[in-house]
C-alpha cells in the first residue's frame, strides 16, 4: 500500500472517530397559534461542533475527497465560501494536519474569519463575490493544492440514502410525534445540497412528503427553478450569508424539489428576529428565510383544510451576525426597517394571517 493511500485511511479513520463521538442535533417544536393542527419544527444544526449545517457537508466533502484520492499529505485545501463552511472546513482541515484557506467576500462577518482562524485557517477575501472560484482555482494551482469546490460536489458527496444525512435523521427523530411523516421540509439553498438530499431522500423511502426550497432577494436560484435557464448571473452576492448564489450552481437540483419561494432580505431579517424572540436566542439570516417558508407551507395546508407537520432548517446561530443583523446601527446603515415585517410574521406565525405577498414571490 502506498503512503498516499495509508495516509488517507487513517484521515478517514479519523473523521470517522470524530462522528462517533458527536451526537446527533436537536429537533425543536415552535408552536404555530395560528394554525390549528399544523405541527412545526425547527432541526437545529446550529449545535454542531463547528456551529452550523455545513459540519455535515464538510465532513462529507472531505471523506469524498479523500476516497477519489485528491487530498495529499501536507498539500492545502481551497474553498469558495461565504465563511460557514469554510469554518467547518477549516476544523476537519486541523483534524488532519492540511493547511487551509477559505476564498470569501470581503463583506463576511468578522466573527466568521475569527472561527476560521480559531481552526487554523487563512481567510483570502475577494471585493467581487462572484470571483471566488476563480481565485479558488488560481490559488489551489500555485499552492499545489486542492479545491474542494463544494458548489460542485455538495450533492453527490453526500450520500442521500444514509451516511450522516440529514434527512434520515429528521424522520428518525419525528417518529414519536403526532404526524410522524412531514407534510413539507423547508430548506433554503446555498450549494443546493441540503435541498438535494432531502428530496431524494424522501423518493427513495417513498414518502409524500414534499420539499419547499425558500430563497434569497439576491439569488438565481428561484428564477432557475421557473425558467430552467441555468445561464442565470447576478452581479452581486446574497446579503443573507449562506445562501442565495449569483449562478446556478451544479449541486441545485430543481426536479428534486415541489415547491420554491424567494424572500425578500428584510422579511428574511424580520422573520429571523422574531424566531429569535420566540426562541430565546439568537439564530442567523438563513433561519428567518426558512421561517418564511415554513409558514407559506402552513399558509396552503390551512386553505387545502390539511393537518400535519412541517420540519424547517436552523442553519447557525446568530453570534456570528452581533456586528451586522443584530446591530441596529448596521441595519440601519443598509436601509433596514423591520419593526413592521416583524408584526407580519408574527400576525402570521400567532394568528394565520397572510404574510405580505406584494413582497414575496412563489411557486407552491
Amino acid at each position: 500500500m502506498s503512503d498516499n493511500r495509508q495516509w488517507a485511511r487513517e484521515a478517514i479513520r479519523i473523521i470517522e472517530a470524530d462522528f462517533q463521538r458527536s451526537a446527533d442535533t436537536h429537533l425543536i417544536p415552535l408552536p404555530l397559534p395560528g394554525f390549528a393542527g399544523i405541527e412545526l419544527y425547527f432541526k437545529d444544526e446550529s449545535s454542531h461542533p463547528t456551529g452550523s449545517l455545513k459540519h455535515r457537508l464538510a465532513r462529507s466533502l472531505f471523506l469524498y475527497a479523500l476516497c477519489n484520492g485528491w487530498l495529499k499529505p501536507g498539500a492545502p485545501v481551497i474553498e469558495a465560501s461565504s465563511g460557514s463552511t469554510a469554518i467547518s472546513e477549516a476544523y476537519f482541515a486541523r483534524m488532519l494536519g492540511l493547511p487551509f484557506i477559505a476564498v470569501m467576500p470581503a463583506t463576511t462577518s468578522k466573527e466568521k474569519i475569527a472561527q476560521i482562524a480559531f481552526y487554523g485557517g487563512q481567510s483570502h477575501l475577494v471585493k467581487d463575490p462572484t470571483q471566488i472560484y476563480a481565485e479558488s482555482e488560481r490559488l489551489a494551482r500555485e499552492h499545489g493544492g486542492h479545491f474542494i469546490d463544494q458548489f460542485t460536489y455538495a450533492e453527490r458527496a453526500t450520500d442521500w440514502r444514509a451516511n450522516n444525512n440529514i434527512a434520515e435523521s429528521i424522520f428518525q427523530q419525528m417518529r414519536y410525534e403526532k404526524h410522524p411523516e412531514p407534510s413539507w421540509l423547508i430548506s433554503s439553498p446555498g450549494t443546493g445540497g441540503t435541498t438535494a438530499t432531502l428530496g431524494r431522500y424522501v423518493r427513495y423511502r417513498q414518502h409524500c412528503t414534499r420539499v419547499l426550497c425558500a430563497d434569497a432577494e439576491r439569488s438565481v436560484f428561484f428564477d432557475y427553478y421557473q425558467t430552467g435557464d441555468a445561464s442565470l448571473r447576478l452581479d452581486c452576492g446574497s446579503r443573507i450569508e449562506g445562501i442565495g448564489r449569483p449562478r446556478v450552481e451544479a449541486s441545485f437540483l430543481p426536479k428534486v424539489i415541489d415547491a420554491m419561494v424567494k424572500v425578500p432580505d428584510a422579511l428574511s431579517l424580520a422573520a429571523m428576529h422574531y424566531l429569535a424572540q420566540r426562541l430565546g436566542r439568537h439564530v442567523g439570516g438563513s433561519s428567518g428565510t426558512n421561517l418564511i417558508g415554513a409558514l407559506m407551507a402552513a399558509q396552503q395546508m390551512k386553505a387545502a383544510g390539511e393537518s400535519g407537520s412541517i420540519v424547517a432548517i436552523l442553519c447557525d446561530g446568530g453570534e456570528r451576525y452581533a456586528d451586522t443583523y443584530y446591530d441596529q446601527d448596521w441595519l440601519q446603515a443598509q436601509g433596514y426597517e423591520l419593526s413592521g415585517l416583524i408584526e407580519a410574521v408574527a400576525a402570521s406565525a400567532e394568528r394565520g394571517e397572510p404574510l405580505p405577498e406584494s413582497v414575496l414571490r412563489a411557486n407552491i
